[in-house]
């Protein structure tokens, strides 16, 4: 069960960078492309973002326009917090819900929350594994996770459409 152990250690250890550590110089589209490989566990090569995606989430108004053909620290925290949003919730709500989030707060509030829940998170699921775990264990831990992500998706979205005047259809 070696990749158990792995999938532990990269829970417990692998973070997005926090805010003061993502570049405060501005960076062109393949630095950032190269750079969101690194912020995210989850982010690998079949997942891997792409220049159209990052075009299209500035045409759908989930991240601020460049500024000319760079793109700055909030671009990155926007982006980390894209990729995982998006994994639970429709572009369209997951514009509405940073809209939301960054008129209460600066892009730098909102990414240090949310560095701070998923690193909670991210131990929490890290304890749960455990080096003498057998397969029975192991298939039990998955459908926790499963039901739980369910139920937890079903209330995301029914809370944001709870908020919404735009009445997102409900999970």
């Amino acid at each position: 069960m070696g990749k158990l152990i792995e999938l532990k250690e990269k829970l417990a250890h692998e973070r997005p960078n926090k805010w003061e550590n993502i570049p405060d110089i501005d960076l062109y589209m393949d630095q950032v492309l190269n750079y969101m490989k690194r912020q995210h566990i989850g982010l690998g090569s079949e997942e891997a973002l792409t220049s159209s995606m990052v075009n299209n989430y500035m045409k759908k108004d989930l991240l601020p326009r460049a500024r000319g053909k760079k793109y700055s620290r909030a671009h990155i925290a926007y982006l980390t917090s894209i990729c995982l949003l998006k994994q639970i919730l429709p572009v369209a709500e997951t514009g509405f819900f940073l809209g939301k989030q960054t008129e209460k707060q600066s892009i730098e509030q909102f990414y240090e929350k949310y560095c701070g829940l998923l690193d909670e998170s991210l131990n929490r699921l890290s304890e749960e594994i455990v080096e003498d775990m057998d397969e029975d264990a192991v298939l039990d831990l998955i459908l926790k996770l499963a039901v739980s992500s369910y139920t937890q998706k079903l209330v995301c979205g029914r809370l944001l459409g709870s908020i919404s005047s735009a009445g997102f259809p409900s999970a």
